[in-house]
């Protein structure tokens, strides 16, 4: 068997994600046929000049931890029709094509905006910060050894030195 020999490396990854600025809506739980309920939401997300904004509508499944204890906290705030602003990053962009099946638009083609909502960094209330997440700590690569002109000890003389 060839491939018995062959060491198990693990899966290295793209990341593709959009970071911004929007307006959190439509919260809801999904409950699927077979399988686990998920919760997803629509941000709107800001973008433009500040005295001409412009929206763009991301609908997402909220895939990180604390984004989902998040979402189901202020999911009130939304129905109660409060001006949720959040700060969030998404991953996994994709577009989910469809035809409007009522309207003015029925038989159109449309197009919707997916992905996963990963993180998000502060949430507003009606302008009011009422969430900032805590500073991140970043994996740092450990730093390169000096060259040294003394040899290195041995590990004798190591466990030596620890005593």
């Amino acid at each position: 068997m060839a491939h018995a020999n062959h060491s198990q490396e693990a899966t290295t990854y793209f990341n593709l994600h959009t970071v911004g600025i929007g307006y959190l809506n439509r919260v809801r739980e999904v409950q699927v046929r077979r399988g686990q309920p998920f919760m997803a939401c629509d941000i709107a997300a800001l973008h433009g000049a500040t005295d001409a904004v412009e929206y763009t509508r991301f609908d997402c499944k909220v895939a990180g931890g604390e984004a989902e204890r998040l979402i189901r906290l202020y999911m009130d705030a939304v129905k109660a029709e409060k001006k949720v602003l959040l700060s969030f990053r998404i991953g996994d962009l994709w577009i989910d094509p469809f035809l409007y099946e009522k309207g003015d638009k029925q038989g159109q083609p449309g197009a919707s905006l997916k992905g996963r909502l990963l993180f998000i960094d502060w949430i507003k209330v009606n302008g009011t910060f009422e969430y900032k997440a805590p500073a991140r700590q970043e994996a740092t690569a450990p730093a390169e050894q000096a060259p040294n002109s003394e040899p290195s000890p041995t590990s004798a003389d190591a466990e030596a030195e620890e005593f």
